[in-house]
């Protein structure tokens, strides 16, 4: 005799779908559709979020950030790591020989609390940060280490009490013309240093991007023809604005004497004049050279120097 299996309630599976609706196929289309309401609000993820670039930014190319993957520097990224460090080393020695601790805000804030050696430490720690942060954000490729660097080396030559030319090497020379040319100098390197350092984030940036393939750059060799010409336009244009801005005291009789020769006197007493180989002379030299870069924005030079050489091409 066959054993049967009785299970409790084993039929019965209506207490499964209590207070469920059950439908036989699935919800209409249609009928979903016209319950549906039209809208013309531009949905919030489809409006693009738009970053205006700060000066920084724009300075280095792109977002100041401490650290951005490179692939490994090729021949022109090392090429200007080689050129940035060397320019550096020299605006280093050149910023430790013409700029004294007399004159600056350290040095005053020492001679309040009566240590006067925490100003030449002071001072020295600058040269220092801005050396060191130089060559680790060039070799590195660190743009904050590079800003670092930048602003210690032109914070080290603010002076705020100081209306003469003074070195801080007594064995420079002290002939007016010969300092003149060494401030000169000094200004050039600068120019150098940062055109050159920041060169290696923008060339590294457009090298990554070709060798990954993130953009189709043609005329490589060409871009790069064109900044070692603006690289050796560039100091030229340094030396010519520093040799206006600093030899202003010699320019202005110069011209004086062009449109009145018989003014010799008053030639010679604006060439002794304490007020042109101060500060003040130096202002003045700066005021005119921002006169003269407006008048030739003026005359939007560039797009006409452009024209000029499509012409000629």
């Amino acid at each position: 005799m066959d054993e049967k299996v009785k299970v409790d309630g084993g039929g019965d599976t209506s207490h499964l779908y209590e207070g469920k609706t059950v439908r036989s196929s699935a919800p209409s289309r249609k009928k979903a559709a016209g319950r549906l309401k039209s809208s013309t609000e531009i949905p919030k993820d489809a409006i693009p979020e738009i970053h205006v670039p700060s000066f920084i930014e724009s300075f280095f190319g792109g977002p100041v950030v401490s650290k951005q993957k490179f692939l490994p520097a090729d021949r022109m990224v090392s090429s200007l790591q080689v050129g940035a460090v060397s320019s550096l080393l020299i605006l280093s020695f050149l910023t430790l020989a013409i700029t004294p601790v007399s004159g600056t805000a350290w040095f005053a804030i020492s001679n309040i609390l009566g240590l006067s050696s925490l100003a030449g430490l002071f001072h020295l720690s600058l040269i220092v940060i801005g050396l060191v942060g130089g060559i680790y954000g060039s070799f590195q490729r660190d743009k904050r280490a590079m800003l670092i660097s930048y602003v210690a080396l032109i914070l080290v030559t603010v002076r705020f009490a100081g209306s003469t030319v003074e070195f801080r090497f007594d064995f420079l020379p002290e002939g007016e013309i010969a300092q003149k040319f060494i401030l000169i100098l000094y200004a050039v390197f600068l120019v150098m240093y940062i055109e050159l350092s920041s060169g290696v984030i923008r060339f590294s940036m457009l090298d990554t991007s070709i060798r990954m393939n993130e953009v189709y750059v043609m005329g490589v060799n060409k871009i790069t023809r064109r900044y070692h010409t603006s690289l050796a336009i560039a100091p030229v244009v340094a030396g010519v604005v520093a040799l206006m801005t600093l030899l202003i005291n010699l320019i202005i009789p110069a011209i004086v004497d062009i449109f009145d020769g018989s003014a010799d006197v008053a030639s010679e007493r604006l060439r002794e004049s304490v007020e042109l180989t101060s500060v003040y002379g130096v202002a003045l030299g700066t005021a005119i050279v921002f006169l003269i870069i407006a008048i030739m924005f003026g005359v939007n030079l560039p797009l006409r120097i452009q024209q000029m050489r499509e012409r000629n091409a």
